[in-house]
C-alpha cells in the first residue's frame, strides 16, 4: 500500500476512536510532513484522500477540520433529515391546502376511461397540449420559449442530467459557480465530467472568469435565487456572460428551479436564446411527489438532448405527464405558486427578525439564505452543535466543488418546517451563533 494511503488510513483510525474529535484542527501539512518526516507533496495526498473520505474539510484562511460526520454515500441531500429533528436541510415547500387544490384534479383522472389513456408509454415530447401548458408556465417577462421545442424528463434532476451528458462528452470540463446544487457533482461523477469551479460574486457568475477558466465543454449556473447563495444576476450581467457564450462558442445550461419565485428578470435564455438549455421542473413549484421535468434547448441540440433523455431512461411517466398537464392547464400551479410567494416572504422575514445582526446572503424572495458564521465558529462545528438541538443545516462544503476549501458558513432550507417551528428554530440557531463552541461543549 502506498504510504500516503497507510497515513491517511491511521489518522482516519483516530477519527473513529474519537481521538481526533468533530471540529478538531489538524496540523499545517507542512507540519505534519515534518512530523512525520515525510515530503510535503505526500502530506499533501494524505489531506486529499482524507478529504475525499468526508473525513475533513478545509476553510479558507482556517486551516483543515475533522467533520461532523461524513458525508451520506450518494446524493446526501436528496433525502430529508432524520424523523424528530427541524429540517432546514431540504427546501420542500408543500402547502397544507395543496391537498385539497390538486385533489379533484387528481379524482378526475381516476375516472376509468381517463386513467386508462394514462396507463400507456409516452415520450420526451410529451402531447401538443402538455407543451402548450408547460411554455405558458414558463413563460417569463421577455421570454417565451416555442411550445414545439419543449421536452420532458421525470423530474429536474433528469432534466440536468440529459442537457449536461449530451453537451459535454466523457472527460470533458463544465464550468459551475464554485458553490453549486451538489446534485449536479453527482451526476458529473457518474458521467465522468470535471467539474470547473468559476468565481462569483454578489451578482452571480463572473462573465470574466467564464472566459479566464480554461477549456469549457458547457457551463451550468442558476441565474435566479441561486442554490446556496440565494443571488439574483442582473439584466446587465446576462447580457454581459451572453457575449462570453457567443465568444467561447459555448452552450449553457440554466437551472431556473426558484424562478418562480420572483417576476424578474428575464431568464439567461432571452439573451443568448441559441447558447442556452433551460431546465426547469415542478418539484419546488408543485412538490417533489407530483413532479415532471422540462428542457428548453435552443433547435440545434434538441435532437441530441431527446436522445440524451431517452437513453438515459429519463422519460416521463403517462400519468405523470397527464396529471401535470391538467395542473398547468386548469390554472392550480399558478395559485399554488402565487402562495408560495408569499410563504417564503414570510419566512424570509422570520429570518430577518431573528438572525439580525448576522452576516447573511439571502434573497426576500428566497426559500433558503446564507449564513456566513461568526467567529469562532467554523461550519463544522456549527452543524454538529446545531444538530445537538435537533435542528439539521447544511455546511458550505456540501455546495463547495473542486479544492478542500470552503467558506464557514451554514445554507438554512427555510420552506419545511411550520412556521411557528422555524420561528423556534431560528432563535435557537440566533443563541447559539451568539455563543462559542466553547460554550457549547459545557452545555
Amino acid at each position: 500500500m502506498d504510504s500516503y494511503l497507510r497515513l491517511a488510513d491511521s489518522v482516519a483510525a483516530d477519527i473513529r476512536a474519537g481521538r481526533l474529535r468533530p471540529g478538531d484542527r489538524l496540523p499545517t501539512q507542512r507540519r505534519f510532513a515534518r512530523d512525520r518526516g515525510i515530503a510535503v507533496s505526500t502530506a499533501a495526498r494524505v489531506y486529499a484522500e482524507l478529504t475525499h473520505r468526508g473525513l475533513v474539510t478545509g476553510e479558507v484562511g482556517r486551516g483543515t477540520f475533522v467533520r461532523a460526520a461524513p458525508p451520506a454515500p450518494g446524493l446526501a441531500l436528496a433525502e430529508p433529515a432524520a424523523a424528530g429533528r427541524v429540517d432546514l436541510e431540504m427546501n420542500i415547500p408543500v402547502l397544507p391546502q395543496q391537498g385539497e387544490m390538486l385533489a379533484p384534479i387528481i379524482e378526475g383522472l381516476l375516472r376509468p376511461g381517463v386513467l386508462g389513456a394514462s396507463l400507456t408509454a409516452t415520450t420526451v415530447t410529451g402531447t401538443p397540449t402538455a407543451r402548450g401548458a408547460a411554455a405558458a408556465l414558463l413563460a417569463r417577462t421577455g421570454w417565451t420559449p416555442e411550445p414545439d421545442g419543449v421536452l420532458f424528463a421525470g423530474n429536474g434532476r433528469q432534466a440536468i442530467a440529459a442537457a449536461v451528458s449530451a453537451l459535454v462528452p466523457l472527460g470533458g470540463r463544465l464550468g459551475v459557480e464554485a458553490l453549486t446544487y451538489p446534485v449536479v457533482r453527482g451526476i458529473a461523477a457518474r458521467l465522468g465530467i470535471q467539474l470547473v469551479p468559476i468565481p462569483t460574486d454578489d451578482g452571480g457568475l463572473l462573465p470574466d472568469a467564464v472566459r479566464a477558466a480554461g477549456r469549457l465543454d458547457a457551463v451550468y449556473l442558476q441565474p435566479t435565487l441561486h442554490n446556496p447563495l440565494g443571488t439574483t444576476m442582473t439584466p446587465a450581467r446576462r447580457a454581459a456572460l451572453a457575449e462570453v457564450l457567443a465568444e467561447r462558442d459555448l452552450m449553457a445550461v440554466e437551472d431556473t428551479i426558484y424562478a418562480f419565485l420572483r417576476d424578474a428578470p428575464a431568464p439567461l435564455a432571452a439573451f443568448a436564446p441559441e447558447r442556452t438549455v433551460l431546465v426547469d421542473s415542478l418539484s419546488k413549484r408543485v412538490a417533489p411527489g407530483l413532479t415532471l421535468g422540462f428542457v428548453v434547448p435552443p433547435a440545434a441540440v434538441h435532437d441530441r438532448i431527446a436522445v440524451a433523455l431517452r437513453s438515459g431512461g429519463w422519460t416521463p411517466q403517462a400519468f405523470a405527464l397527464e396529471a401535470a398537464t391538467r395542473f398547468m392547464a386548469d390554472g392550480v400551479v399558478a395559485a399554488i405558486e402565487t402562495a408560495k410567494r408569499a410563504d417564503a416572504a414570510a419566512r424570509q422575514a422570520l429570518v430577518a427578525e431573528r438572525l439580525a445582526g448576522f452576516v447573511l446572503r439571502t434573497d426576500p424572495s428566497s426559500y433558503h439564505c446564507w449564513w456566513e458564521l461568526p467567529a469562532p465558529w467554523r461550519a463544522e462545528t456549527f452543524v454538529a452543535a446545531a444538530a445537538r438541538r435537533g435542528i439539521a443545516v447544511t455546511p458550505a462544503a456540501a455546495f463547495a466543488v473542486g479544492a478542500a476549501h470552503a467558506p464557514s458558513a451554514v445554507r438554512l432550507a427555510l420552506a419545511a418546517p411550520p412556521v411557528p417551528v422555524l420561528a423556534a428554530a431560528l432563535e435557537a440557531l440566533a443563541l447559539l451563533g451568539r455563543g462559542s463552541p466553547a460554550d457549547d461543549e459545557v452545555e
